[in-house]
């Protein structure tokens, strides 16, 4: 029975579900910023596999249904641009610029960086589109003939610290327009940053939402040209 369930899809549904819900309780209880419910739930699904010797094969035919509507959600992500017309409308131009240089200096940085380093053009292309939201970033990788998983990774680590860090360097650098925080946590950690964001006010909320779409769509003309 214990071989049926693990060589089905519900074993990852299930354990992606459950680690998750595991890293919400961890992060109420301590409130520490290390304990951001992806990283927990992500370290929790690790352990377990191992430790139990579990293929990731069989994780992952109940995980990669969840990938699967990655792509559905990022679309919907227009919704909330249409809701926030007014306030897109309001402050048009300083959005646009933000998400602007949050995108070059997103680029610039890996491309000074993999120059540094010596990487090569694969590794590049994969960690180019680390700052925005992932199926966009897949579409952006794959395009330049880069790695998914290295993507993804790149996408993930990316989010954890935006959403971990968002606050702290708020303060350290005195941002208080909610207009200004939001567009900057969305054009740098993209949706695990939004979710911060989320917590830490509506019109924060709002604005990280916007600049998600707007950084994706100058990204991926950006990387046209890289």
């Amino acid at each position: 029975m214990i071989e049926a369930f693990l060589s089905s899809p519900f074993f990852g549904l299930t354990l992606t579900c459950g680690a998750w819900c595991a890293g919400l309780w961890v992060q109420k209880k301590t409130g520490l910023i290390l304990c951001n419910p992806l990283l927990v739930s992500t370290v929790l699904i690790i352990l377990l596999l191992v430790s139990l010797k579990i293929p990731y094969e069989s994780y992952a035919l109940g995980g990669d249904l969840l990938v699967l509507m990655q792509t559905p959600v990022t679309v919907m992500l227009a919704l909330n641009v249409y809701q926030q017309r007014r306030l897109l409308g309001e402050y048009f131009l300083p959005v646009v610029a933000g998400c602007l240089a949050g995108s070059l200096a997103s680029i610039a940085s890996v491309l000074l960086l993999s120059w540094l380093m010596g990487l090569d053009g694969v590794i590049t292309a994969s960690l180019l589109p680390k700052s925005v939201t992932t199926a966009i970033a897949i579409a952006i990788s794959e395009s330049r003939g880069g790695i998914p998983g290295l993507t993804v990774t790149a996408v993930l680590i990316a989010g954890v610290t935006g959403a971990m860090f968002a606050p702290l360097f708020a303060r350290l650098f005195h941002i208080t327009d909610p207009v200004a925080e939001g567009t900057a946590i969305g054009a740098c950690s993209h949706g695990l940053g939004t979710a911060k964001a989320m917590e830490i006010g509506k019109i924060q909320a709002a604005m990280s939402s916007i600049a998600i779409c707007v950084c994706g769509i100058i990204t991926s003309v950006l990387a046209l040209f890289m």
